[in-house]
């Protein structure tokens, strides 16, 4: 699946939930669509997760 199909479908499943359940289920979904993004790249090995609480706690990074 490339990334203008992925985009596609969470576009669809955004404005689906959008159209039938209202605003903030809109906003649910779209949270839980990042959250699951976010877990699925720790999991995968592409993001690093103490980066993140680092970032989360205000720590700066430098490369």
């Amino acid at each position: 699946m490339t990334p203008t199909h992925t985009g596609i479908l969470i576009g669809a499943v955004l404005a689906i939930s959008w159209v039938a359940f209202g605003f903030w289920a809109f906003v649910f979904v779209a949270l839980a669509m990042g959250v699951g993004a976010i877990v699925g790249r720790i999991v995968s090995g592409q993001t690093d997760f103490s980066a993140i609480v680092d970032a989360v706690r205000g720590k700066r990074v430098s490369s």
